[in-house]
């Protein structure tokens, strides 16, 4: 190595980490930031990113090898062919479930940057108010006119596709040109509006696709639905396709793969952080990188992991844990609850392309005087589209009429399934087993969460009010639904070093500065101190763009 010292070090490469490095090095500072996994490079490596289903040995599907494998995975969609190599191998790298957590990891450069959903936004002003209005948990340190001006930058940045609605409950951004709604979806939004005197919303999904280009790397959206698979045309935001890049244009950042973080190196006379301590997860080498400032973006799990591993010496639970609270307050969005319905007529409507992206139905319980025997709401995503080549056709035959049967499109159908906001309960848990290790001689994660009576409330009405809707709009068959959801499958854990205004009931000070050392910064999941029933990762974003800009303020003041 070159060196072994930096202004700064930054773990993990995902959507906060690839924030943090853009942040710090074009703010002038020398960047190591460190990923666990493999190196991916923009296009380069999107092995599958041009290839059909047809393409796979087994049409893209998960083999029972794949099951045995990869267990918890086989749990939902992640696992398949597609994307396999991409998620981290639970053979090298266990967990153990207390309480079922389905963990879905990403450790490569990128991380989950490279796989998500791309829903992007913000919390509401009431988001940042609700825990301590009804005595939750423990209030937030910030409010959402600390964070506004830097969901401003974050979205102008990434590129956010969406349409302004002048809601509370879902404050607008700066948004790109949309994602069209199909003629379904606006007639069934319209439908909804009417029956319910426009308390309920139909709108177009706030997606990180961009209908634009941006520059030479970033030319738009294509339509191909292909996100999972690394996108050529950088039509998402990524760590890759933006904020990677970059960082590296300013000649500030080094990135070091296959790098596991074991700890952070911790001075208790001065009370800071020294630096890090790594093994090369290819030779098992250990190393001591130095610097100025850490930045913990290793995503919700692995960074508590991570503190509860570091300066043991000065507290048992490990650096960030003289609160009681490290590890605790464990939330996700729960979800796979809602309806389904067919919708007749539209037969000479069709849409253009493959969209990676539909409707948002925003929260409307527990919100504008409505009152529920549940706190907090939630939200719907959702979309309509005709079945095509895929409906189940009784007379299948071989020949003429097998092939005029698939050259025709099926039935209009249409969708939607609600996100629920957990609450933070102290209960819900991870913490180390020190006498299970994984490959490289670790500890590793127990899971001890669930949900409780409040989401299970919450759930009658997430199934029920998309029925309600649906039958409202006028459409058949309508079926509700409420299928195996455990914590965990929403990929949306957050709460484990969560943010506060007392060291002696939180991990972060308001601006994600560990409580106990105030130049470890942590910006990911793992500092929310509520969830919202919104996806978090906008929200990621502006935390940590904004903390990035305090720390650099501070570690030029002497600060730090």
């Amino acid at each position: 190595m070159a060196s072994n010292t930096y202004d700064a070090i930054v773990v993990g490469s995902g959507i906060s980490g690839g924030w943090a490095a853009k942040e710090l090095t074009e703010k002038g500072l020398k960047v190591l930031m460190l990923e666990r996994g493999q190196n991916i490079e923009h296009v380069k490596d999107y092995i599958n990113a041009h290839k059909e289903s047809w393409d796979y040995p087994h049409r893209g599907l998960a083999t029972q090898d794949m099951k045995e494998i990869y267990p918890a995975l086989s749990r939902d969609y992640p696992l398949n062919e597609m994307t396999l190599g991409m998620w981290a191998n639970e053979q090298e790298s266990p967990y153990i479930e207390k309480e079922r957590f389905d963990w879905y990891r990403a450790y490569q450069m990128g991380g989950r940057s490279l796989l998500w959903g791309r829903q992007s936004y913000r919390l509401n002003p009431e988001d940042f108010m609700a825990n301590g209005k009804e005595g939750i948990a423990v209030d937030w340190p910030i409010r959402y006119e600390d964070l506004s001006p830097w969901y401003d930058y974050v979205e102008k940045y990434a590129g956010i596709s969406g349409t302004r609605e002048g809601l509370s409950v879902l404050p607008d951004g700066h948004f790109m040109p949309p994602i069209p709604l199909n003629a379904v979806e606006k007639d069934v939004a319209a439908r909804v509006k009417k029956a319910f005197g426009g308390s309920r919303h139909f709108i177009h999904s706030r997606s990180a696709n961009i209908t634009q280009g941006i520059n030479d790397i970033r030319v738009g959206c294509q339509f191909r639905n292909k996100c999972w698979l690394g996108c050529p045309f950088g039509g998402y935001f990524s760590t890759q396709s933006s904020t990677l890049p970059a960082a590296m244009a300013t000649g500030n950042l080094t990135v070091r793969p296959f790098s596991i973080v074991k700890e952070i190196k911790y001075d208790k006379d001065k009370k800071r952080a020294t630096g890090v301590e790594i093994i090369d997860a290819e030779t098992n080498e250990t190393y001591e990188f130095n610097s100025k400032i850490v930045f913990v973006n290793a995503s919700a799990f692995n960074s508590a992991w991570l503190l509860m591993n570091s300066a043991t010496d000065v507290w048992e639970g490990g650096l960030g844990s003289s609160s009681g609270e490290l590890g605790h307050n464990v939330m996700d969005h729960h979800f796979r609850v809602g309806a389904s319905a067919s919708v007749e007529g539209y037969e000479d409507s069709y849409y253009f392309g493959r969209r990676p992206a539909g409707f948002y139905v925003p929260r409307f319980r527990n919100w504008d005087g409505d009152k529920r025997d549940y706190v907090r709401g939630f939200g719907y995503q959702g979309s309509a589209s005709r079945a095509g080549w895929r409906k189940d056709i009784a007379e299948l035959g071989l020949g003429s009429n097998l092939k005029d049967a698939i050259s025709e499109p099926g039935d209009w159908t249409i969708g939607m399934t609600a996100f629920g906001e957990m609450l933070p309960h102290h209960d819900n848990r991870i913490f180390l087993d020190k006498n299970k290790k994984d490959k490289w001689g670790l500890p590793v994660l127990t899971m001890d969460v669930k949900i409780r009576e409040n989401e299970y409330k919450m759930r009658k009405d997430m199934q029920k009010d998309a029925v309600e809707m649906f039958e409202a709009a006028g459409l058949k068959n309508v079926q509700g639904y409420d299928v195996d959801y455990a914590p965990g499958m929403g990929i949306h854990e957050m709460g484990t070093a969560r943010m506060g205004r007392d060291p002696k009931s939180s991990v972060l000070n308001k601006h994600n500065q560990v409580w106990d050392a105030p130049n470890v910064f942590v910006t990911d999941g793992a500092a929310m101190t509520s969830a919202s029933c919104v996806n978090p990762s906008l929200t990621y974003m502006a935390m940590t763009a904004r903390a990035a800009d305090f720390a650099v303020d501070e570690l030029k003041k002497g600060n730090l």
